[in-house]
C-alpha cells in the first residue's frame, strides 16, 4: 500500500544495505524452510533482481516510517522490543527497525525477543546465530506452552486463542524484565484486515487489531510497524533477504483455521475486483460514527432537527470519488 513519504524524522537514503546474515506469531508462511532458495529470476538476471529487491526495500522502509509516524508508535529514548517469532513477518519487521533505527534523529534501541515454546524439533541454535551475525541484541525466554496448549485443546481444535494468551503472557513478563517501552508485533496489514471480517462474521463487532493500543495488563504499549505493508511483499523480501525461517508446527499447520478461510476470501477478492482490498483497509481508518448502531458512541435519543443542513445527513452510501 503505497503512501506519502515519511516525515523527516525516519526519512532513509536510497542506497540498500548487504545483509550481514548467513544469505507475538507470524509463522504462518507457506514457505516453512529454513533457507529459502534463490529464484529463478534472480538466477537469470540478477541485475534486474537487485533492483527489484532495492526496490521493494526502500517501499517498504518507507510504509514502516509512514506508519511509526501517523501512530506514534517510537519516541526519542524508548527501547523497542522486537517479538520475533522465527516467521517472514517477524524478521521484516526487525529488519526495517534496524534500518530505520540507524537513520533516525531520535536515538531508540531495539532488543529482539523470542519465546521458545519447546516444540518438538524446534531448532534452538538458529535465532540466536542470525541475532549473533546481525549483532542485535536479544533474548531467548524458554517457557513449554507448547505442553500446555497440546494437552488443554482437543485434537483438531484450534489452538490460537490458548496459545495467543499463554505467549501474550510471557511477553509481558519479558517485556518489564528487560526494561522496554514498547512491544513490537509483526502484524501485517492482511492480518489487520483478516481479523476485521473475523470480528464481523464470527464476533459481531466492528474491530481489527489497532497499529497501537495498551496491554492486556495495562503496562505496556504494544505497536505493530508493519501496518501498511502487504504479507505478499514481506514474503518476497523474506526470500530476497535469505532470512532462517522456522516454520511452526503448532497453529501454523492447522487447516481448519477461519482465519485461513477469511484470507482465502480476500485474496480471491483482490484478484476479482482489484481496489477493494485498498478501499475496505482505507475505510478501517475512515470511521463515520454517527451512521453506525452503536448507542455508546451516538445518543439516538437526543437527534433534533437542528435546521442546518449537514453534507452527511441521511446519505447512507458514497458513491466513489
Amino acid at each position: 500500500m503505497e503512501r506519502p513519504p515519511a516525515p523527516a524524522a525516519l526519512a532513509v537514503p536510497e542506497g540498500v544495505e548487504p545483509s550481514p546474515a548467513a544469505a507475538g506469531c507470524d509463522r504462518d508462511s507457506a514457505v516453512s524452510v529454513i533457507a529459502p532458495p534463490a529464484s529463478r529470476a534472480r538466477a537469470r538476471d540478477p541485475r534486474k533482481a537487485a533492483f527489484e529487491v532495492d526496490k521493494l526495500r526502500k517501499r517498504l522502509r518507507r510504509q514502516v516510517g509512514q506508519a511509526i509516524a501517523d501512530y506514534a508508535m517510537i519516541e526519542a529514548g524508548d527501547r523497542v522490543m522486537a517479538c520475533l517469532s522465527g516467521g517472514k513477518d517477524s524478521y521484516g519487521m526487525l529488519d526495517i527497525l534496524l534500518s530505520l533505527q540507524k537513520r533516525s534523529p531520535q536515538p531508540f534501541s531495539i532488543v529482539a525477543v523470542n519465546l521458545d515454546q519447546k516444540q518438538p524439533g524446534f531448532p534452538a541454535d538458529v535465532l540466536p546465530r542470525y541475532l549473533d551475525e546481525r549483532d542485535v541484541e536479544f533474548r531467548i525466554a524458554e517457557q513449554d506452552t507448547y505442553s500446555v496448549v497440546k494437552r488443554l485443546i482437543p485434537e483438531g481444535a484450534t489452538m490460537c486463542s490458548l496459545c495467543s494468551r499463554l505467549r501474550r503472557g510471557v511477553l509481558y513478563r519479558v517485556a518489564r524484565e528487560i526494561g522496554a517501552t514498547k512491544i513490537a508485533l509483526g502484524h501485517h496489514r492482511d492480518d489487520m484486515l483478516a481479523t476485521f471480517f473475523l470480528n464481523l462474521f464470527h464476533g459481531g463487532k466492528l474491530k481489527t487489531m489497532p497499529p497501537k493500543l495498551v496491554s492486556d495488563d495495562g503496562m505496556h504499549v504494544v505497536i505493530r510497524p508493519l501496518a501498511y505493508v502487504r504479507e505478499r511483499d514481506l514474503a518476497r523480501y523474506a526470500e530476497a533477504r535469505a532470512f532462517p525461517l522456522i516454520p511452526c508446527t503448532l497453529c501454523g499447520s492447522q487447516e481448519n483455521l477461519q482465519r485461513k478461510q477469511v484470507a482465502a476470501m480476500l485474496r480471491e477478492w483482490e484478484k476479482r475486483f482489484p481496489g477493494r482490498i485498498e478501499s475496505i483497509f482505507n475505510a478501517m481508518g475512515n470511521v463515520v460514527a454517527t451512521h453506525l448502531l452503536d448507542r455508546e458512541l451516538n445518543d439516538f435519543a437526543a437527534v433534533q432537527a437542528t435546521g442546518v443542513a449537514s453534507p452527511d445527513g441521511d446519505r447512507a452510501f458514497d458513491e466513489p470519488t
